[in-house]
């Protein structure tokens, strides 16, 4: 398989992207308001998911998913399976409502949809084969995006098999 584009490179083509589509419109406090509010949260999102990662000891790289060494299931990860894509994802919203301009959700949009068909696609396979169980139980739990609990569609969760228990923390 074809490696993917690097996240972090992805992220900042769509926020030069978001640029391109036209300046900024006017601030206003409301609009501003939210984006700092989006902002904040999503990179507090990114930043929380990095450091989960990193006390457990396993890779944030995301070019090799195959050398992840525990399966992180807590923290940010018992909502989302991707909080740190999530994050980056958020930022852009951000960057969008501050530029104040619809077509700025656009870049965003894009990153969602590469992100999901590329690196998350790439990573749960690496993931599925390195803890087949384990996995297999977690991605039936829980949301690829996010979402309330048992509210999202299952084709996204793999294989799954009868009998499998999960090792990990809920």
């Amino acid at each position: 398989m074809k490696t993917p584009p690097p996240p972090a490179a992805l992220a900042t083509a769509a926020a030069l992207a978001q640029r391109l589509l036209g300046g900024p419109r006017p601030a206003r406090p409301a609009r501003t308001a939210a984006a700092g509010l989006v902002g904040a949260a999503s990179a507090g999102l990114l930043v929380a998911a990095v450091e989960q990662f990193r006390r457990t000891g396993t890779t944030v790289n995301p070019l090799e998913p195959g050398t992840a060494t525990d399966l992180v299931t807590t923290g940010a990860n018992a909502v989302s399976r991707n909080p740190m894509y999530v994050g980056m994802a958020g930022v852009l919203v951000a960057h969008a409502l501050l530029r104040g301009r619809w077509a700025a959700l656009l870049p965003a949009a894009a990153f969602v949809v590469a992100i999901d068909r590329g690196q998350i696609a790439a990573e749960e396979a690496a993931l599925r084969e390195r803890f087949p169980g384990d996995y297999s139980t977690y991605a039936a739990r829980v949301p690829r995006w996010v979402g309330l609990p048992g509210s999202r569609r299952t084709s996204d969760a793999g294989p799954h098999r009868r009998g499998c228990r999960a090792t990990v923390d809920s």
